[in-house]
């Protein structure tokens, strides 16, 4: 017995185990066992429904068809994965965000594959649109599986990190289709079957990014940092601000609150405006402002400013958003008026000013102190993972 379970840790976990690897490594491998696991069993009845579709099990498909819908099918996905690798650097900082987006597109492509059955004549674009979303996803998971491996590495051992977390994937995916294939052979309810099987595909899809604790600060998890800093003063622990970072937030959808590097007409309405603030910042490299149409908080960056000043600016807009959520707090405003957020927040230009001035003080006494912080949890500061816009101002 011992023989056999060395023999399978050989095979499922790294040499060293687990002194080899940080704590975090079993329950994300554990999730990723049970994605693939769900992934692995839906494989069997999407395939089927594919095949069904086409006509192959019925004989009414010539083989020629069958082959050229499978040819466009196969090639509107790489298409689609070509498209989505222009992405770039969004798969370093919003790792966990894009890997989760991912699985959610691949749910998605099994949902459209499993609808040709009740379309078969819509077979073509059906099967290309899945396949697309499918090789969109597959893209988002190659990209972000060697970050996330590394992480789990304590030494110079990802390539057995790496190696194993695939091995423990396949083999939950083999289990996984055998089990499919035996209930299939009972006929049972494919949307009931299918939709139970997406919901563990999705919740072990979702734990298993929640489960990776990463070192580096994109703009989610320093939004966590300085946020439970201004309000605690204390910088969160690796895992606190890992656990707290929103992976619903897909970096696609719409800017957050904080906009870097922004261009002078997003940020500022009027010029004049921007001429009332800029003696406020003129020893730093930055200008950050708010912009009430939009709701946002903008930081805008100088010519000359390097990598701590992006960050020092990064730093400042989120402190300066809260000095504005406190403002927007402390008015008496209409429930209409707060039903509708921090759109219909219009501070006067005093109280702008105002907000910017305390920000400023604030900044410059703990701007400091929440780096050393940061650093003593282990936290990896880099402007890098923030994705600064490219647009500075030139004096």
């Amino acid at each position: 017995m011992q023989g056999l379970m060395s023999f399978v840790r050989s095979y499922v976990v790294p040499e060293g185990f687990p002194d080899s690897v940080i704590p975090s490594y079993v329950p994300y491998m554990t999730w990723r066992a049970l994605k693939h696991f769900f992934g692995g069993a839906m494989g069997v009845f999407t395939t089927q429904t594919l095949l069904n579709s086409v006509g192959v099990s019925r004989n009414t498909a010539a083989p020629g068809a069958v082959a050229i819908n499978w040819i466009l099918k196969d090639g509107a996905g790489r298409v689609g994965k070509m498209l989505f690798a222009r992405q770039g650097k969004k798969f370093d900082y919003d790792l966990k965000q894009l890997r989760f987006a991912g699985d959610l597109l691949m749910e998605l492509g099994a949902g459209v594959e499993l609808a040709t059955a009740a379309v078969p004549h819509l077979f073509l674009p059906l099967a290309c649109a899945a396949n697309v979303a499918k090789n969109v996803a597959a893209v988002t998971s190659t990209s972000t599986r060697t970050p996330i491996y590394k992480a789990f590495a304590k030494g110079e051992n990802i390539g057995d990190v790496t190696a194993k977390g695939e091995c423990v994937g396949n083999i939950a995916d083999l289990l996984g289709t055998g089990l499919s294939i035996m209930i299939s052979k009972r006929n049972p309810s494919l949307i009931t079957t299918f939709g139970l099987l997406s919901c563990g595909y999705v919740l072990s899809s979702y734990q298993e990014v929640k489960s990776v604790v990463l070192h580096t600060l994109n703009r989610a998890r320093f939004s966590v940092a300085v946020d439970a800093f201004l309000k605690t003063g204390r910088v969160p622990s690796l895992q606190e601000g890992n656990l707290n970072e929103n992976v619903f937030r897909f970096p696609w959808l719409k800017e957050g609150p904080v906009v870097l590097g922004p261009r002078f007409k997003d940020a500022f309405q009027e010029p004049n405006v921007y001429l009332a603030i800029e003696p406020f910042f003129e020893k730093e490299r930055y200008v950050v402002t708010y912009n009430p149409t939009k709701g946002k908080v903008y930081a805008l960056f100088k010519d000359q400013a390097k990598s701590d000043d992006i960050l020092k600016a990064a730093f400042h807009a989120q402190v300066l958003l809260h000095f504005m959520h406190l403002s927007f707090d402390s008015q008496h405003l209409s429930q209409k008026e707060k039903t509708g957020g921090y759109l219909n927040f219009k501070p006067t230009a005093k109280d702008l000013e105002a907000c910017i001035v305390e920000s400023c003080k604030m900044v410059s006494t703990s701007y400091g102190i929440f780096k050393s912080k940061a650093a003593e949890q282990g936290w990896m500061m880099s402007e890098a993972h923030l994705n600064p816009g490219r647009a500075r101002l030139i004096k």
